[in-house]
């Protein structure tokens, strides 16, 4: 967010998951060469299921808690309207008498959060790779802004120093429950950009651009942050590859991880660009280390006359402790939160090629959770690993329910999509009735026909459709509606897409009315009845404002 204020720009860099991987910035580069695409091959592009990342994610203790939220439904979010936003850091506030406050920055969607099931996912991003976009620009152009409330946890020293975590520690929260959200103001997005190049695309944050009232903390990633940044936005030289330009370039072999990236004039080898990385034991090149001889080390300063001891380049020891605040997480998800969970880690690791990494990341879990971590070996068909030695000793904390995305789901329709699935021979009268019950509960219809022209509904007249159904999954909706008559039915029964239709609708646990002429089709897909599946009426609308999780364990097999 760029706060543009009369004191000049205050830029709040954050996320949609409230911790970070790292807890130094040093590890920036270490992390993203890690999870982009293998440097010999280019791909897997866009994916953190491959080699390199779980080999250093299973290295770095501290990025645990961030992977629990990271394979969590967090990360497949049902629309940009419906994320949270965090600016992750402890930030401070400064009073006009100069009194500071710890103060760290949410973002609460007016519409609450939700997300979507994997599969429903991978099917979206197949159906509409500019579906979160398109949602975002059509609910803006429509007039349903969406809008946000600004939150924040404020609490001082005294707080944090009872806290079984150090509260400038990136990779840590503070529990909702022990700090409740104060708001103090909200965002409406009330416009789309008349030129989104100009207005979106050249866009240039930097955490270090504040305002009077707010200021750092001594958080090591943020203090890293705000250079480099800084660093990334100016860019002098037009390369990040200004030190082999003769004149910048050392007369000594140097060794490092820094590729690519603009007139790169060297050929690095080897897929090892992160550190650290355990390939070596994979008998490959696992590139240049650390030399604790000639290595940089960070010199021990003395600080000013007002302060006592050393100023160093180092983490506060609460910092070590990186699985107490995973193991919350963990155990403040619903049964069906904590299956997709540990479905993820299955996912990802089954992509793994490198053996010894998935049993060292479930030696991480295992500090987490013994179940987790078992259910992840099981799903992999891997012995039980040893338990990976933590640092400090590992807590349990209180639960948090603000942390689960069910738990807080709000029963609505307001900004929701129902997609209403007809043919020709369908009742007018019938589509006419669902769409006018869901926009009275604020949400929007959808009609799809097997042609984008429409069908020759009850009657002869011909009904236009938004989309093709061929283009229109069930995946785009929020819940479905199948208005179909007996002709309509028999012919969609020999058409895989309204089958697929119909099947994913349930498969992805949402709310499916239809006619009863419709059932054939029903039935064909796999449809069982339950609590989710009803007539056209006020139960639909009743039904089409959840999700069905209890159906699930009857429609995929989970860890």
């Amino acid at each position: 967010m760029k706060f543009y204020t009369k004191e000049g720009n205050w830029d709040l860099v954050g996320n949609n998951i409230p911790v970070f991987f790292i807890q130094d910035a040093i590890k920036f580069p270490d992390l993203v060469h890690a999870v982009k695409m293998e440097a010999d091959r280019a791909f897997p592009q866009a994916g953190s299921a491959h080699d390199t990342f779980w080999d250093w994610a299973s290295l770095m203790p501290e990025s645990t808690h961030m992977l629990m939220w990271a394979m969590s439904d967090r990360t497949i979010p049902r629309s940009l309207r419906m994320i949270e936003g965090f600016g992750i850091h402890t930030f401070q506030f400064v009073n006009a008498k100069g009194k500071v406050t710890f103060v760290k920055f949410h973002w609460r969607p007016k519409l609450g959060i939700q997300s979507t099931l994997r599969d429903e996912a991978l099917k979206l991003q197949a159906a509409d790779n500019d579906y979160h976009r398109r949602d975002l620009w059509e609910s803006i152009a429509m007039g349903a802004f969406p809008e946000w409330e600004l939150g924040i946890q404020a609490f001082d020293q005294k707080f944090a120093d009872k806290q079984p975590y150090d509260v400038l520690d990136p990779t840590k929260i503070i529990p909702e429950e022990d700090v409740p959200l104060r708001m103090i103001g909200r965002m409406v997005l009330d416009r789309n950009p008349d030129n989104f190049f100009a207005e979106t695309e050249q866009v240039a944050f930097c955490p270090a651009n504040i305002v009077p009232g707010v200021d750092f903390t001594n958080d090591p990633l943020l203090q890293g942050r705000l250079f480099s940044y800084l660093d990334t936005q100016k860019s002098r030289p037009g390369t990040a590859n200004f030190h082999q330009i003769p004149i910048n370039a050392p007369k000594c072999p140097v060794m490092n991880f820094q590729r690519d990236g603009m007139m790169q004039m060297a050929v690095p080898k080897g897929r090892a660009n992160y550190e650290p990385n355990s390939l070596t034991a994979h008998g490959e090149d696992g590139g240049p280390r650390e030399c604790p001889v000639t290595g940089f080390t960070t010199s021990s300063t003395q600080t000013g006359d007002d302060e006592q001891g050393d100023k160093l380049r180092v983490r506060a020891e609460l910092f070590a402790d990186h699985y107490s605040q995973a193991r919350m997480f963990w155990k403040s998800m619903t049964e069906n939160e904590q299956a997709h969970i540990a479905s993820a880690f299955v996912f990802e690791l089954s992509k793994v090629v490198l053996e010894q990494v998935p049993p060292r990341m479930i030696g991480n879990l295992r500090n987490v959770d013994e179940d987790l971590a078992k259910r992840v070996a099981d799903g992999m068909n891997i012995d039980l690993p040893r338990r990976a030695q933590p640092r400090r000793e590992v807590i349990d904390m209180k639960p948090s329910p603000a942390l689960s995305i069910q738990k807080k789901m709000k029963e609505t329709l307001e900004g929701r999509k129902v997609g209403i699935l007809f043919a020709d021979g369908s009742d007018p009268a019938e589509i006419k009735a669902v769409q006018k019950a869901v926009e009275k509960e604020g949400g929007v219809t959808f009609l799809v026909a097997p042609k984008v022209g429409g069908a020759k509904v009850k009657g002869g007249a011909i009904l236009k459709a938004d989309g093709q159904l061929a283009g229109s999954p069930s995946q785009l909706f929020d819940a479905v509606a199948v208005v179909l008559s007996e002709a309509g039915c028999e012919m969609l029964m020999t058409e895989g897409a309204a089958v697929q239709f119909v099947m994913d609708a349930f498969g992805h646990l949402k709310a499916i009315g239809a006619s009863k002429a419709a059932q054939p089709l029903l039935d064909k897909a796999g449809v069982v009845a339950d609590d989710g599946v009803t007539d056209l009426g006020k139960d639909f609308i009743a039904a089409a404002r959840l999700r069905f999780w209890e159906r699930e364990p009857s429609v995929r097999l989970l860890a």
